[in-house]
């Protein structure tokens, strides 16, 4: 439910129990999560990315090169990360119901802090859409539109505008907007008919109302008044890009240079089974973007520099919401996470977007956790973690009681040494629209693994570290069928029959 700022003098909020007893206060922390966005860093790797803050933030703290979704998609992927448990224990596996409705005793991440004597804040997109855990929230926050069903709702990860030109734009090939004052065809949409999706849509606009500054500048309220409370604070600030559509201002398009952008090592114009993989390994459609059509290395590069203008444009609002933490004085007592709920893929073996994919591009995401006290500060870590284990890893270092429900599993030790010993895979499902999980996908250090069932079935395995652009199926080797066997079995131990027959 929407509530109004007061003034810090007003906010007299019961404080935890340690601070009542005088033990040493509890840290703050500081979540930020973005939707849609890959690991396309310049501290990751990709030299042409224009990411200063992410980058300056990433060597402050804890930069996770392995670390990946339960679910290629915001909703299961929001629930699990939220609620602490594996998409096959909540059994959300699209974006519409909300798993508090058949849980009532697993509390969210943020419930659980406002259960401990945190003050909660959120700004911008953390739940998906209408599904939002209303009463997590000390403030900000929409009542929940819907507990089991689709309703007609205002997608939360659009503004207001970008909204209104969405509904104006149904109905495939008539679609005009105005663009810096004149009529234009946006990009794709003629092909669009039928569709009715907002997706497949991308300019810059100078002009352009965007939430992303609006929810940033409501965090950075909220932390300055935070600055003269004894409380401690759990404050969320979810931002909806790079998903799409790929809308920013212009600044941050004249950052690439169009002849600059590169194709995918296996850019397609239409998506392709790579040869030796399963079917099912592929959706034989461009779910978010091209729907329903080929993507021309033209059109690939447009959206390329449109995607990459607004992680550009996420760096820019964390950047000055960082600032304003440091501001306030409260860098030395507050966790920083920045997370997202899945990644995406750009033209790799044809694909425009993450629904389905288990593969790496879309369900790798960036992490860093900035912990002041934590002696691996600066550092990079290459253990297997999952946003599952966020939860667990944020009660510990804030001294929470444990939650015996969480399913994740406490990354805290990696803070202190990113070379810790930390021997767990990642795993990612995907559900065929209820019908049964047609998919699950299991990372390590060295190997993915993925399992598809129905049609299109079959079995991967990829040497990720002589094999990055996972392109070379290693499943039927002879001399790998008992790590295959091994993989198959852990697959079916995680899915425990829910799997698509």
């Amino acid at each position: 439910m929407n509530k109004q700022m007061i003034p810090a003098v007003g906010l007299g909020l019961v404080a935890g129990a340690a601070m009542a007893t005088g033990a040493e206060p509890k840290m703050n922390v500081l979540f930020i999560m973005s939707d849609d966005m890959r690991t396309d860093w310049k501290i990751y790797g990709t030299p042409q990315m224009h990411t200063p803050n992410f980058d300056k933030l990433a060597s402050e703290g804890v930069l996770f090169q392995h670390n990946y979704c339960q679910y290629p998609l915001s909703g299961p992927s929001r629930t699990s990360l939220l609620s602490g448990h594996k998409p096959t224990s909540t059994m959300i596996y699209n974006n519409s119901p909300w798993w508090g409705a058949d849980h009532p005793e697993w509390l969210s991440l943020p419930m659980y802090f406002k259960q401990n004597g945190y003050t909660t804040y959120v700004s911008g997109k953390i739940f998906h859409s209408g599904i939002e855990d209303s009463d997590a929230w000390d403030f900000g926050g929409w009542e929940r539109r819907r507990d089991k069903g689709v309703g007609d709702f205002k997608p939360s990860h659009v503004s207001a505008d970008e909204h209104r030109l969405w509904v104006e734009s149904r109905g495939g090939g008539k679609n005009l907007i105005k663009k810096n004052g004149k009529r234009e065809l946006v990009p794709g949409d003629e092909y669009n008919v039928g569709h009715g999706a907002h997706s497949d849509r991308w300019f810059a606009d100078e002009n352009q109302y965007n939430s992303e500054e609006t929810n940033t500048d409501k965090a950075i309220e909220f932390i300055k008044s935070a600055a003269a409370k004894d409380e401690p604070f759990f404050i969320a600030c979810g931002y909806s890009k790079p998903h799409t559509p790929c809308i920013a201002p212009q600044r941050f398009f004249d950052l690439y240079d169009i002849d600059d952008i590169p194709l995918a090592e296996d850019f397609c114009t239409y998506p392709m089974v790579p040869r030796g993989f399963p079917a099912g390994s592929i959706r034989d459609i461009n779910a978010d973007v091209f729907i329903n059509r080929r993507s021309s290395p033209e059109d690939a590069k447009s959206f390329t520099r449109a995607y990459w203008a607004c992680i550009s444009y996420v760096d820019w609002n964390v950047g000055r919401l960082i600032a304003a933490l440091d501001e306030a004085g409260l860098r030395d007592n507050t966790i920083i996470v920045f997370c997202v709920d899945h990644g995406f893929m750009l033209g790799e073996k044809g694909k425009w977007s993450k629904a389905g994919s288990l593969w790496e591009e879309a369900t790798n995401t960036p992490l860093v956790v900035v912990d002041p006290r934590a002696k691996g500060n600066g550092k990079v870590t290459y253990r297997i973690t999952e946003n599952l284990d966020i939860y667990p890893t944020l009660v510990e270092l804030c001294g929470l009681p444990k939650n015996e429900y969480l399913e994740g599993k406490s990354f805290a030790a990696l803070l202190d040494n990113p070379e810790a010993e930390f021997d767990k895979p990642a795993y990612t499902v995907w559900d065929n629209h209820g019908k049964g999980i047609t998919g699950v996908g299991i990372r390590t250090e060295r190997w993915r693994y993925a399992e598809f069932y129905g049609v299109g079935a079959g079995r991967m395995l990829i040497d990720e570290v002589n094999d990055p652009h996972e392109l070379v199926n290693l499943a039927d080797q002879p001399d790998l069928a008992s790590l295959v066997e091994k993989f198959h079995q852990m697959a079916e131990e995680y899915v425990k029959g829910q799997r698509e027959l």
